[in-house]
């Protein structure tokens, strides 16, 4: 029994670690901006934020962009983070 308690804990350990890493990002990726080409083209930039039509969790990439290009504005969108949340694209 005390054997196996270990094992459990370095799992338990591992899982927190890669779970704050990732929320740690999260709230980065909320309004990030994707430069596309060099500084000089900033009509090229590209923003995302989270899709406000997409439910569930995200874990084809095609789903969400087609979920996102139905919504005013998005260009596309993809999945993102460890909760696989759909994001839409849109021209800065």
């Amino acid at each position: 029994m005390k054997g196996s308690s270990r094992p459990i804990s370095t799992l338990v350990l591992l899982m927190l670690i890669l779970l704050t890493t990732e929320i740690g990002t999260m709230a980065d990726e909320e309004h990030k901006e994707i430069e596309i080409g060099t500084m000089a083209e900033e009509e090229h930039k590209i923003c995302e934020s989270k899709s406000g039509k997409f439910k569930g969790m995200c874990f084809l990439d095609a789903n969400c962009d087609s979920i996102c290009k139905a919504e005013p504005g998005s260009t596309g969108g993809h999945c993102h983070g460890i909760f696989r949340i759909c994001y839409c694209t849109k021209p800065c």
